[in-house]
């Protein structure tokens, strides 16, 4: 099948845990309805983005793969009869944590697992206190829908993570994501950072032949500590085409449920007219495993 019908879940989260995973069931059957094979959920859907400040007693909301959450959104995908993308707080043993996807398979079973590569630590993205960096590899995922291949967040930036999923032969690449503005900078500082954003998730797709969907928050979350002003998460999920052409945008501000449909065949016609794998110089690439060419 070419045809994929993806279900994106764009949404704001609160405190109550209960009420988050209530909401994004809800959205997810509006999806089913709509005729969506595969549903992605954004990055941490099932609480707050917690990492603007630095707290242990974080920590306890960890959870197991299998899990509370993997069981949960088991049952969901097996009702739905769809594949879909999680997102969630790993522990894999105390003080042992990561940032974590799950791609759950139609049956309700776990078709694989990606753990998020590139930590950020920067003033109100304090992941590293939390997260340990993957160790799974850029592995695309088989399930019956595909071969997908899913990033998290920061890995959005890095053309290597890209490039790694789309030669192990991912037909999709996915990336749940919670990123917005701190709303200290201005405005024109707040459209250069998002405009970053959605160009350099695009340049991905072209380079590589590949659709994207991209699943970001909405909706403001204060800093527990009060030392920034916290986050306006800027939305803006999106779907492209392998030549970055939009397929759907979602608003900045706005919770959003929509079903998009991508024909996967265009990877073989774009890769064709433009043949990147085919000219790719491997014989001259050995300074990209180096930090820095001194």
């Amino acid at each position: 099948m070419s045809i994929l019908k993806v279900g994106v879940i764009q949404q704001a989260n609160i405190a109550d845990r209960a009420a988050n995973i209530s909401k994004s069931a809800k959205e997810a059957r509006q999806c089913k309805a709509e005729g969506a094979d595969l549903i992605v959920f954004q990055e941490l859907h099932t609480g707050l983005y917690f990492c603007q400040t630095e707290d242990t007693t974080v920590f306890n909301q960890a959870e197991t793969i299998p899990g509370p959450s993997t069981e949960y959104f088991g049952d969901l995908a097996r009702e739905l009869d769809c594949v879909l993308v999680i997102s969630l707080f790993e522990q894999r043993a105390p003080g042992l944590c990561h940032n974590t996807a799950v791609v759950i398979e139609r049956d309700g079973t776990i078709a694989g697992k990606y753990r998020k590569m590139h930590i950020p630590d920067d003033p109100a993205y304090y992941e590293k206190f939390y997260f340990t960096p993957g160790d799974l590899g850029f592995t695309p995922v088989q399930t019956s829908v595909g071969k997908l291949g899913v990033l998290v967040c920061w890995d959005q930036w890095y053309p290597e993570a890209a490039r790694l999923m789309a030669l192990a032969g991912a037909e999709l690449l996915i990336y749940p994501t919670a990123i917005g503005y701190e709303t200290s900078d201005d405005k024109e500082e707040q459209a250069r950072q998002r405009d970053a954003w959605l160009i350099s998730q695009r340049a991905h797709a072209v380079a590589n032949g590949l659709p994207i969907v991209s699943v970001n928050r909405t909706g403001f979350e204060e800093d527990p500590s009060g030392v920034t002003r916290g986050i306006q998460f800027w939305g803006s999920s999106f779907v492209a085409g392998p030549q970055g052409e939009y397929l759907w945008r979602a608003p900045q501000d706005e919770e959003v449920t929509t079903v998009v449909t991508i024909d996967r065949a265009r990877t073989a016609d774009v890769r064709r007219i433009w043949p990147f794998f085919r000219d790719r110089r491997i014989d001259a690439y050995g300074g990209l495993t180096k930090r820095y060419l001194d």
